[in-house]
């Protein structure tokens, strides 16, 4: 059975990176759920929505994903993940819900490694160069000043 994979962010945001995946990964549809936090929404009633989501889906194995750290997302997983077979992991991006969902039949602990890699390795700077058979100048762009 694979990790379900549960989305809590600020809305619109959980709906949003769920569409995202699905675009990648059309067959994810069942793995992941979201819950989209509503800026007057009651903490409380939130956490009870959550709850139930994650009830409706059984018991399996869950990877919990918030925004941002210390926010209501993320206060909210925090208490959800509590005495059940999940964890969480904050920051989601992308990057990160792309590799969780590609790697959701791994064992929890190991998802867990894989969406902290997965959404760190996508943060990069990307550098700028030259478009193709067009020459630099040099005071367009510092030799050294870029990563490859």
């Amino acid at each position: 059975m694979s990790t379900r994979i549960f989305i809590i962010a600020h809305a619109p945001l959980a709906h949003a990176l769920r569409e995202c995946a699905l675009h990648v990964f059309a067959d994810c549809g069942d793995s992941v759920m979201v819950l989209d936090v509503q800026p007057q929404a009651a903490p409380e009633d939130t956490l009870a929505q959550a709850r139930s989501l994650l009830q409706a889906q059984g018991d399996p194995p869950a990877l919990v994903l918030t925004d941002v750290f210390g926010a209501t997302p993320c206060n909210i997983a925090q208490r959800l993940v509590e005495g059940r077979q999940a964890r969480l992991v904050t920051g989601v991006n992308l990057p990160m819900l792309l590799r969780t969902v590609c790697y959701r039949a791994e064992p929890l602990d190991a998802l867990v490694q894989r969406a902290v890699v997965g959404g760190t390795q996508g943060v990069m700077q990307v550098a700028v160069t030259a478009p193709q058979n067009q020459n630099s100048r040099p005071h367009d762009q510092d030799q050294h000043d870029h990563q490859q």
